[in-house]
C-alpha cells in the first residue's frame, strides 16, 4: 500500500500498482505520485488489505497498519539459516545477502572448500589408512624374510646325504656294537635322531652335564643302551644352524683318537637343533683341575703331561686338515674313563685355506683364552689356537683358572700371570706345589720345561709362537726325558679296573701323591694293603 502526501499535507492512501485489483487506477495513481512531496511504501497483510478495500477510512487504515504483516523465508534465506548465517538485503547489489561471522556471502555461509573439522577428519582417516597399509607391508616383508631364512636353513648346503654315504671315518671310530645297529635315516651324512627320542633319552632334558655360551649338554641313554651326551642349542637362528652344521661337517669327515665322536643329530626340520656325542665319563679337564673332582681325585703331573700331549696332537691334526678350532679351553677338553683326551666343541671352528696367511673375522672365543692379536686386529690363523693352548698349559702347571677375579688385579688373567712369573724365572710361584715340583727333581725339570713352552705359546707376536707340530715334538721330548729320569720299577697298588687300564695303556697313574712323607730320593713307592700289587716299568 502506498501513502501519498499531497500538496495540502494530507495522507492519501493508494494501493500498489502491482495489485491486480487496482490496475485500472494505474494512470490516476501515477498522476498523484507526480504531485506528491514524498512517498512511503508500507507492507500490509492481505487480510488488512481486504479491510481497507471494504472501508477506505482513516480508522480502517490505522487498523490495517496495526495488524502488521507476515514474513516467510525464501529458498536463499533457508540455506543461509542452515549455514548459521543471518538473512539480509544489500541495497548496493539490489539483492539477497547472507551475513556470516567472517564476511557476507551471496547465498550461504558454507564455502565451496572443506571446513577445518572436515579437513582434520579427512587427515585422520588418511593417516590411519596409511599406517595400516605400512603395517601390512612390514608384516608381509617379515613373513617373506622368515620364509627366506627358513629356505636358507634347508637349502644352504644342508642337503641330505644318501643313506649309503655315512662317513667312513666317523663309522670307523664307532664301537662295533654301534656299527651293527639297524640302518637308520641319515642327514648331513650322519645318523638322524628324532626330537622325541632324545627328549625321552635325556628324561626331558633334566640331566644337565654343563653349559656354554651357545648350548647346554645333557646326559642321556638311548633305547639301544648307549650312554650319550646331547648338545642342545639355545635358539634355532641362522647363526646357530651354521654352528650346528659346522660341527657335523668337521666331525663326520675327520678321524683321530683324540677328537670326540659324533653319533648323530636331529633333522634340520626338527623343532630344536640337537647333536648326539659319545658320553665322556670323567667330564672336562676344567672339572678335574678346578672343580670337585680336583679335590677328590687330583691328576698327577705325568697324567697332566700326557693330557697336554694328546690335546696338542689333536690340534696339530686339525691344523694339518686346514681347520682352526678357535675355542681351545679346558672345558672343551674331555677326559674318558682312562683319562684319555677327547677334544670337543667345533661350533666356532673355521676352515683355513692353506694359501692364506690369516682369515679376517670378528673375534670369538672365551675370555682368557683369546689370542690378543686376533682380538685387536680381527686376523685369525692357526697361531690363535697355539695361544689358547698356552693358557691350557698354564692351567695344567698351576691348577689355576684362566680368569679369576679373586686374584690380584695383575694376575686376574692367568696368561699375564704366567708370562710374568715364567719371564722372571719364578715358576715356583706359578706351579701347583702339590704335584711334586719342590720334592721331585724329575717333576721339577718337566714342569719348568713345559712352563717355558707355555711362555713361547703366549707371546704377543704370532711369529714368535711355535706351531702345534713343534709343540707336540717338544712335549714328547719332555715326557721322554722325564721317563728316563724316573725309577725303572715302581710298585703301584691296583685297586680297580681303571688303574689297570691306565697301566695297560702305558699311562702313569693319574692320582697325585698326597703324602708329604715321600722323599725325592725314594726309588720306590710302597703301599700296604690287602689288595694285590703289581710292577710296571715306565
Amino acid at each position: 500500500m502506498d501513502y501519498i502526501n499531497d500538496l495540502s499535507q494530507k495522507w492519501i492512501p493508494s494501493f500498489s500498482v502491482s495489485s491486480h485489483l487496482y490496475s485500472r487506477k494505474r494512470e490516476i495513481i501515477n498522476e498523484l505520485r507526480e504531485s506528491c512531496g514524498s512517498i512511503v511504501n508500507v507492507p500490509v497483510s492481505r487480510s488488512a488489505l481486504r479491510i481497507e478495500e471494504r472501508n477506505q477510512s482513516a480508522e480502517a487504515l490505522t487498523k490495517a497498519l496495526e495488524k502488521g504483516f507476515e514474513l516467510s523465508f525464501n529458498r536463499d534465506c533457508s540455506r543461509c539459516r542452515r549455514s548459521k548465517g543471518a538473512c539480509g538485503y544489500n541495497n548496493t547489489l539490489g539483492g539477497f545477502v547472507c551475513y556470516c561471522i567472517n564476511e557476507s556471502h551471496k547465498h550461504t555461509c558454507e564455502k565451496n572448500g572443506l571446513t577445518k573439522p572436515e579437513k582434520i577428519g579427512i587427515g585422520f582417516v588418511c593417516g590411519f589408512l596409511g599406517a595400516t597399509l605400512l603395517a601390512a607391508c612390514l608384516l608381509c616383508f617379515y613373513i617373506r624374510r622368515r620364509k627366506k631364512l627358513a629356505a636358507q636353513y634347508t637349502n644352504k648346503g644342508l642337503s641330505a646325504t644318501p643313506p649309503t654315504s655315512i662317513s667312513r671315518s666317523n663309522h670307523a671310530l664307532m664301537p662295533s656294537s654301534i656299527s651293527n645297529l639297524p640302518n637308520r635315516s641319515v642327514d648331513y651324512g650322519v645318523q638322524v635322531f628324532s626330537y622325541e627320542e632324545l627328549e625321552e633319552a635325556t628324561d626331558h632334558f633334566s640331566r644337565e652335564l654343563g653349559d656354554g655360551g651357545f648350548s647346554t649338554v645333557y646326559y642321556g641313554i638311548l633305547k639301544d643302551g648307549r650312554a650319550v651326551a646331547v648338545k642342545r642349542f639355545f635358539e634355532k637362528s641362522l647363526k646357530r644352524v651354521e654352528q650346528f652344521k659346522n660341527e657335523i661337517n668337521i666331525l663326520k669327515s675327520l678321524k683321530h683318537p683324540h677328537l670326540v665322536i659324533l653319533y648323530g643329530c636331529t633333522t634340520r626340520h626338527s623343532r630344536e637343533l640337537l647333536l648326539v656325542y659319545e658320553y665322556i665319563a670323567n667330564g672336562t679337564l676344567a672339572d678335574n683341575l678346578h672343580g670337585d673332582q680336583a679335590q677328590s681325585r687330583p691328576i698327577s703331573w705325568p697324567g697332566r703331561l700326557n693330557i697336554a700331549i694328546q690335546t696338542a696332537s689333536a690340534l696339530s691334526f686339525l691344523h694339518a686338515s686346514g681347520i682352526i678350532h678357535r675355542d681351545v679351553k679346558t672345558t672343551n677338553i674331555l677326559l674318558d674313563s682312562n683319562y684319555q683326551v677327547k677334544v670337543a666343541d667345533f661350533g666356532l671352528s673355521r676352515l683355513f685355506p692353506p694359501d692364506l696367511s690369516h682369515i679376517s673375522t670378528g673375534p670369538q672365543g672365551t675370555p682368557g683364552y683369546v689370542d690378543p692379536e686376533y682380538y685387536q686386529c680381527y686376523r685369525l690363523n692357526e697361531k690363535s689356537d697355539v695361544y689358547s693352548f698356552g693358557v691350557v698349559l698354564s692351567e695344567l702347571i698351576s691348577s689355576k683358572k684362566a680368569v679369576d677375579i679373586t686374584r690380584s688385579r695383575e694376575d686376574i688373567n692367568l696368561a699375564n700371570m704366567a708370562i710374568s712369573k715364567i719371564g722372571n724365572d719364578s715358576v715356583h710361584e706359578l706351579a701347583d706345589l702339590s704335584l711334586g715340583f719342590a720334592r721331585d727333581p724329575s717333576v721339577n725339570r718337566m714342569m719348568i720345561s713345559v712352563a717355558e713352552l707355555a711362555f713361547g705359546c703366549l707371546q704377543q707376536e704370532r711369529e714368535a709362537r711355535p706351531s702345534m707340530d713343534e709343540v707336540v715334538k717338544v712335549l714328547r721330548e719332555i715326557q721322554k726325558e722325564g721317563e728316563s729320569d724316573a725309577p725303572g720299577v715302581v710298585e703301584v697298588e691296583v685297586r680297580s679296573g681303571d688303574e689297570a687300564a691306565l697301566l695297560n695303556h702305558g699311562v702313569p697313574p693319574v692320582l697325585s701323591p698326597v703324602s708329604e712323607k715321600e722323599t725325592s730320593g725314594s726309588n720306590t713307592t710302597t703301599t700296604s694293603s690287602s689288595s694285590r700289587t703289581r710292577k710296571s716299568s715306565f
